[in-house]
């Protein structure tokens, strides 16, 4: 009986133990949580958690007396709020916009134009500003107004473009004696070509948003009043899919920029095939096989 007795008695103490390390370790999960996604006040943005659901982040570019223009802190704060978003699983996917006036109206010369080529060299300028297009979440760029220079290249870094009705994109470079330094003279003709991305760059023509949807540059285009709420409904839709599956997704449609045809579509098959070791794969089967709703637990 006393072995019997203390054998229980582990076998209690055992248990206790796991409910206090899975107590800890949902407690810690919840922290993490909240300091990802609790609201923060920054300078240049406002960042904050939208939708039905608050499953959506809206990242809003907030230099009003600048039309948005990019600068260095900026460009620190999207850097840091994309972390924290990036690493919350209840955000399925993320919006960027600015105001009806101006997405952003290009990078702050003013900031820039003490620089030197030395400088440039050993700072690796730039670089820090790429961190939109390496988000794994998928991005929605909601432009209104303009979005020239640097602003037309951070759109393009997002993974899917919604404009107003009045925008206007260019990559106006050529004027003040540059070139585009973020993007503009790869990802505008990796989007609409050689002739007009030459066009653009060359001229520092602006175009409007029918002609970027025409071009292929942007997705679709709705009356200004409505962008910011469509370009939501965007990310509410991605955002009831399996996040894994969308990373995965989105993965493999990235490559077709790096890799030939017959790569890309070995990338993409075994990105398929990679799908049949998931388990929302498997739900998401089962649910149609059913006919019911999947619930996807992003495993």
């Amino acid at each position: 009986m006393a072995n019997i007795g203390r054998m229980l008695a582990s076998r209690v103490a055992s248990q206790l133990v796991r409910n206090v390390a899975t107590s800890q370790q949902q407690q810690q999960a919840n922290l993490l949580r909240f300091y990802s996604s609790a609201p923060k006040s920054y300078e240049f943005i406002k960042a904050e958690l939208v939708g039905e659901k608050k499953n959506v982040a809206l990242i809003t570019l907030n230099r009003p007396k600048a039309l948005n223009a990019l600068c260095n802190g900026l460009i620190a704060e999207v850097n840091d709020a994309l972390d924290r978003y990036e690493a919350d699983d209840s955000i399925g996917a993320i919006v960027f916009t600015g105001s009806e006036k101006a997405f952003a109206a290009g990078a702050d010369i003013k900031e820039m134009q003490p620089n030197t080529y030395a400088k440039c060299i050993n700072t690796d300028f730039l670089a820090n500003w790429t961190r939109v297009a390496k988000a794994q979440k998928p991005i929605i760029a909601a432009v209104n107004g303009y979005a020239l220079g640097g602003g037309c290249e951070f759109a393009m870094m997002c993974d899917i473009i919604y404009a107003g009705d009045k925008a206007r994109f260019g990559q106006p470079e050529i004027a003040l004696g540059t070139i585009p330094g973020a993007g503009g003279t790869q990802r505008t003709t990796r989007a609409m070509g050689k002739s007009k991305a030459m066009e653009m760059c060359l001229t520092g023509n602006m175009i409007t948003a029918e002609e970027a949807e025409r071009s292929g540059l942007v997705s679709k285009v709705f009356p200004a009043d409505k962008l910011v709420e469509e370009a939501i409904k965007l990310g509410e839709k991605i955002s009831t899919f399996s996040p894994l599956i969308v990373r995965l997704c989105k993965e493999a449609v990235n490559s077709s920029y790096e890799m030939s045809l017959n790569e890309g579509l070995r990338f993409e098959r075994r990105h398929f095939h990679a799908t049949f070791s998931t388990k929302d794969r498997l739900e998401g089967m089962t649910a149609f096989v059913e006919k019911r709703a999947p619930k996807f637990s992003n495993e």
